[in-house]
């Protein structure tokens, strides 16, 4: 049977192996992205060439090789794992593909095998739950960069998000649990990957987002516009990553008190979304907090942003400041509700429109 409809998944890439030369290439391509650092080219050039990526290099692969394993990147492994899984639920209708944003197996080559297959319609996943310019966004752009060539493009359908999901949340709620079995935590924390301010408030069109909101906290409901989903901020990624938390925190049972939602990885001096990650170690550990459980929902598959920084630097720190245990909760990698997750994105959006009649011959 050929397929019908093609679905394309997107992780944002690794580094093709943990050698400082692959991971400049990787910072390269992914820093010089004008939606990851979004100032002038030249600025940005300049920046990223003659800056980060030489003196960054060095230290991200010493980070990558304890994350690296024989068979490669984890975040690579499970992207893989989950393209096959989906292509045994889904079945012969359907061609499933992986592309990475950035470096291997690239986007161009993952669209390469969806060129000229003759399908209706081609179904694009960036494998990011909650929307932000730097990664959905920046998928979305490269994807139609690249289709746009194309002499005869299918029907396409980009999916958005997925913060709220029902097998989301349940997943990790599923994942949670073993630990809360095991363990009783004082505090729950939310670790989401920053932006920098500047991006969040670019995609406001309300005029309410971050400081904005204080000033007119009536149109928002109350002072902090992440408080709740509403028109206004159904698009921000601060907003859904709180969403994200309050549904976790709600189907786990956690008090209002013992949970906070943060943000890590900041590059650069820029004002980068807050709390950070980082200095709520710290409070925590001053505050006599002693056990706590950490989650990273802005990931599917674990990576050097879960098991490297969440999983081992911080709770490093905390220990060292008389914390006496940090548990990470690992991410939804090939859990079998995330597969699933994934079905259910493709189902709803594998309709076509019907194609016209053929018109009779005037021969």
């Amino acid at each position: 049977m050929q397929a019908r409809i093609g679905v394309l998944l997107v992780n944002l890439g690794t580094p093709d192996n943990p050698k400082t030369p692959a991971v400049r290439r990787y910072l390269r391509e992914f820093l010089m992205d004008g939606r990851v650092i979004d100032v002038p080219f030249l600025t940005r050039f300049i920046l990223v060439n003659g800056i980060i990526a030489p003196f960054r290099a060095p230290k991200s692969a010493r980070e990558y090789q304890k994350l690296w394993t024989p068979e490669g990147s984890p975040l690579k492994i499970y992207s893989e794992k989950s393209q096959v899984l989906l292509q045994e639920a889904l079945g012969p209708e359907y061609k499933v593909v992986l592309g990475m944003r950035y470096q291997n197996p690239s986007l161009e080559y993952a669209l390469g095998q969806l060129k000229d297959q003759g399908l209706e319609k081609i179904i694009v996943i960036p494998l990011f739950p909650q929307y932000a310019s730097a990664t959905t966004g920046s998928v979305h752009d490269k994807v139609m960069e690249l289709v746009r060539k194309w002499q005869i493009i299918p029907e396409m359908e980009f999916v958005h998000n997925f913060y709220h999901h029902p097998r989301f949340v349940e997943a990790f709620k599923i994942i949670a649990q073993k630990y809360l079995e095991e363990e009783t935590y004082d505090h729950f924390v939310f670790s989401y990957h920053g932006l920098p301010e500047r991006q969040i408030r670019r995609g406001d069109a309300s005029g309410l987002c971050l400081k904005k909101a204080q000033e007119n906290p009536e149109l928002a409901g109350q002072p902090n516009c992440c408080a709740q989903i509403h028109p206004h901020n159904q698009s921000c990624y601060r907003a859904q990553c709180f969403e994200t938390t309050r549904q976790l925190v709600q189907a786990l049972g956690i008090p209002e008190e013992k949970y906070t939602v943060c943000f890590q990885s900041r590059l650069g001096r820029a004002e980068w979304v807050k709390p950070y990650t980082e200095d709520l170690v710290k409070e925590l550990a001053k505050a006599g907090v002693k056990k706590v459980l950490a989650f990273s929902p802005a990931f599917v598959a674990d990576c050097l942003e879960t098991t490297i920084e969440v999983g081992e630097t911080y709770k490093e720190e905390f220990e060292e400041l008389g914390g006496e245990h940090w548990q990470l909760v690992e991410s939804l990698n090939v859990h079998p509700l995330w597969i699933s997750l994934l079905k259910e994105l493709v189902l709803p959006r594998a309709s076509v429109r019907e194609k016209p009649a053929q018109m009779p011959s005037t021969l």
